[in-house]
């Protein structure tokens, strides 16, 4: 794709155009506006800045006379007028390069120095013919790629009668998946899933990728099989207002925004306590393994097993330890620790197994205080669960990775799960127990992993802030005598687990 044509039917549509770039804009990125007086190029960086702050009503003058003018929104973003510069040299000046190292410039009359202007800009010209105005952008392939999926997401939002709807960023998330909010004038606001399938990535082992070999949902259809079971058996979840499985896109009920964590940013005991509750519940609800989704699509909810935990449990040793020592680990470091691995997950293999949904953390848990006691706990994010060891779910829920859970409400959690299941045919307390650690030490090894991975590969070093209480958890974990082969592994590999705490 080299270039993208499409028509503005009047002003309105000209400030969604403005509104649809400030969803896929990012830091870095270049838009000349080309066309002639009149051609819209202020209206449509007027709308973008808007969007970009979020405030419709926000000043936004034309920098004809000032030439920049620079605003402190979501993504900083230099508004910049060419007209008046009497020659290209004088755009250093100007301060293009340095807003670029985090932010997005706007350019109007950018004729006026093209060839000092970024050489992977995004053009956008304007004119009129004898239909009206006509826009049309060339630039780098995948800049033009991101523009055409925000277009498309606008596309989906008026095939499905939400055509007067306004975008609002939301948030993303450690994967490809993204959020926005869709803001109605008379009626709730609606979470749009933006989640395109997963571009396929190097392969790591047996031929396959680590989606493919972790049992990530390569689609959307997982989350549409779920989200409905989940809902028939009487657990909230998101009602599914709109769906376009083929472009992954999914228009949802507003759950709120109340999660299981004060203003503050720590754990509220009563609610943390509910949800180790609600996992009960959930274990003790028959669960079959075929879904359906669609007429003539169904899903097949994946096993948790011997090679998605291994794959898991790799990361520790593929990127955490690398980046602890300077050096990758040894060939015997490695099978040792495979070994160890192995042997645990031997332990596990003939217990009690049912659905978990693999990420039930306070990211993913909304607390709705208005409803009733069985309807107040939201369900989000849940497209990669699986078929695995009960303890998972509960061992990510009592060691939250985004915030420290004490030890006594840890212990009154698990307690509460334990009470709840009892009586139930075939469970057994001390195994379960024993399952707990071994899982939540798979989940540390993994996650200390993905940090890293997170950051190194991804550019979002932002999650090495939980480092320290993975960490601390790993070793909390560990002081179960089932996992003192482990333990031993992880000194003698140095890892700091004496030197952290929750």
């Amino acid at each position: 794709m080299d270039r993208i044509e499409l028509r503005l039917g009047d002003a309105r549509a000209s400030e969604k155009l403005g509104e649809d770039l400030a969803r896929t804009l990012k830091p870095g990125d270049c838009l000349a506006l080309s066309g002639d007086l009149g051609a819209g190029k202020t209206t449509l960086a007027r709308a973008l800045i808007r969007a970009l702050a979020e405030e419709p009503e926000l000043e936004v003058p034309s920098p004809t006379f000032t030439l920049v003018q620079a605003y402190a929104t979501r993504i900083p973003v230099a508004h910049v007028d060419l007209y008046r510069l009497g020659d290209g040299s004088e755009l250093e000046e100007l301060g293009l390069e340095e807003a670029l190292a985090d932010g997005i410039c706007l350019v109007e009359w950018p004729e006026r120095a093209e060839a000092e202007l970024p050489a992977n800009r995004i053009t956008l010209t304007l004119s009129h013919d004898g239909e009206g105005r006509l826009a049309r952008f060339a630039g780098p392939a995948d800049r033009l790629a991101r523009i055409s999926r925000s277009l498309a997401i606008r596309a989906f939002l008026e095939r499905n009668g939400f055509a007067g709807s306004t975008r609002l960023y939301l948030t993303g998330d450690a994967s490809v998946r993204a959020y926005e909010r869709i803001k109605r004038t008379e009626a709730a606001d609606l979470i749009l899933m933006d989640a395109p399938r997963r571009p396929q990535g190097p392969v790591v082992r047996d031929g396959k990728t680590y989606p493919e070999l972790a049992h990530l949902a390569e689609d959307v259809a997982p989350f549409v099989a779920l989200d409905r079971w989940l809902r028939n058996e009487g657990f909230t979840a998101p009602e599914i207002i709109a769906e376009d499985l083929d472009q992954g896109l999914l228009l949802l009920e507003d759950l709120g925004s109340d999660g299981v964590r004060d203003s503050e940013g720590q754990p509220i005991a009563e609610r943390y306590v509910a949800c180790a509750a609600l996992l009960a519940r959930l274990h003790q609800t028959a669960m079959p393994r075929v879904l359906p989704v669609a007429p003539g699509i169904t899903h097949e909810i994946p096993d948790f097993d011997l090679t998605a935990l291994t794959i898991e449990t790799s990361l520790l040793i593929d990127w955490y330890l690398p980046q602890l020592r300077g050096a990758p680990a040894t060939a015997e470091e490695r099978a040792a620790y495979e070994t160890i691995w192995s042997d645990l997950f031997d332990l596990i293999a003939d217990g009690e197994r049912h659905l978990l949904l693999r990420d039930y953390h306070s990211p993913n848990i909304l607390w709705r205080e208005d409803r009733a006691e069985a309807e107040r706990i939201g369900l989000i994010d849940f497209q990669d669960a699986m078929i695995g060891p009960t303890a998972y779910d509960l061992a990510a829920l009592a060691q939250d990775a985004r915030v420290t859970i004490a030890p006594d409400l840890r212990a009154h959690m698990i307690d509460t799960y334990l009470a709840a299941r009892q009586a139930d045919v075939g469970f057994n307390a001390e195994r379960f127990l024993r399952d707990f650690h071994i899982m939540a030490a798979q989940r540390n090894c993994k996650l200390l992993g993905i940090w890293v991975r997170l950051k190194e590969r991804d550019g979002k070093p932002g999650y090495m802030q939980h480092m320290p209480r993975t960490m601390a958890y790993l070793a909390e974990a560990l002081a179960h005598p089932a996992l003192a082969p482990l333990a031993a592994w992880c000194r003698k590999a140095s890892l700091p687990l004496a030197d952290e705490k929750a």
